[in-house]
């Protein structure tokens, strides 16, 4: 048997060579870098997609549905001084502060043949006092604008005596469940001379007297002033709103508005509105 050493040793093959063509090149080496080195524009295996669509062909979200044109709001349109309306009105106790009513209650219908205003700002029902329509929308939205800060004041009868503690915690603001109130204006005040009965009258008990207050506050949170006499341990008996900023019950002859009666304001009132 012959030994590893004694067997002749094999010669590698050859790797036949390219032939080569004119240029010195071997035939097939064009071909092979063109393969390793492909164009942009050409088709590759490896500039496809997962999915095995070239993104050239299908571009990323092509297959998405696209948003239709967004919806711009209507411009409301811009009514001169002389075809704005203002008018101030004394809504009286039990008025819904709307011009209809499924339920057949009274509304500002049954007191202002004036169409084409609308409140700006809310009463309560069982509330009294000024509210203020226009047919202006842009004054509307400017009036209610919480960053206003327009002071709103109300004549406010309440039940007891109320102390000059009950007072002070008014002025500082007090915690309400919906958070603390800004500062407000309070100060006693004896019953208004231009006051009106109130129809029906107030619920009244004996041997407890009552106080009238005048608070003046820049917030319009729901039922504000009746929750903040309530928190400080004196419930309101009947709330009046005497004045919303510059504006009053007040008329020109120095009387007030009573319950269901409304002035219009002149053109140059409305400026100062618009201009403030």
């Amino acid at each position: 048997m012959n030994s590893p050493a004694s067997q002749p040793r094999r010669k590698p093959k050859r790797q036949p060579s390219h032939p080569k063509g004119p240029g010195g090149k071997e035939f097939g080496q064009e071909k092979s870098q063109r393969s390793t080195n492909p164009s942009p524009y050409s088709k590759s295996s490896s500039n496809k997609s997962p999915n095995n669509k070239s993104p050239n062909n299908k571009r990323q979200g092509l297959n998405k549905k696209r948003p239709g044109p967004q919806k711009s709001r209507p411009k409301v349109a811009r009514l001169s001084i002389a075809e704005t309306q203002v008018v101030l009105l004394n809504k009286p106790f039990d008025v819904l502060c709307q011009f209809t009513d499924e339920g057949g209650r009274r509304t500002l219908k049954d007191l202002l043949p004036i169409a084409g205003v609308y409140a700006a700002g809310r009463l309560d029902r069982d509330s009294e006092g000024l509210l203020l329509l226009t047919n202006n929308g842009q004054l509307q939205a400017k009036l209610t604008q919480p960053n206003k800060h327009t002071f709103k004041t109300y004549w406010v009868q309440v039940e007891g005596d109320v102390d000059d503690l009950a007072i002070q915690a008014l002025r500082q603001g007090v915690d309400l469940k919906d958070g603390l109130t800004l500062p407000a204006k309070v100060r006693r005040l004896q019953p208004p001379e231009s006051l009106w009965p109130r129809n029906p009258p107030i619920r009244e008990r004996r041997n407890i007297p009552t106080t009238w207050l005048e608070i003046c506050i820049r917030e319009g949170r729901n039922r504000q002033v009746r929750r903040m006499t309530a928190h400080v341990g004196f419930p309101t008996l009947r709330l009046i709103r005497y004045a919303i900023g510059e504006l009053s019950l007040d008329t020109e002859q120095g009387q007030c508005l009573q319950p269901g009666e409304y002035r219009a304001l002149s053109d140059a009132a409305i400026k100062e509105l618009l201009d403030d």
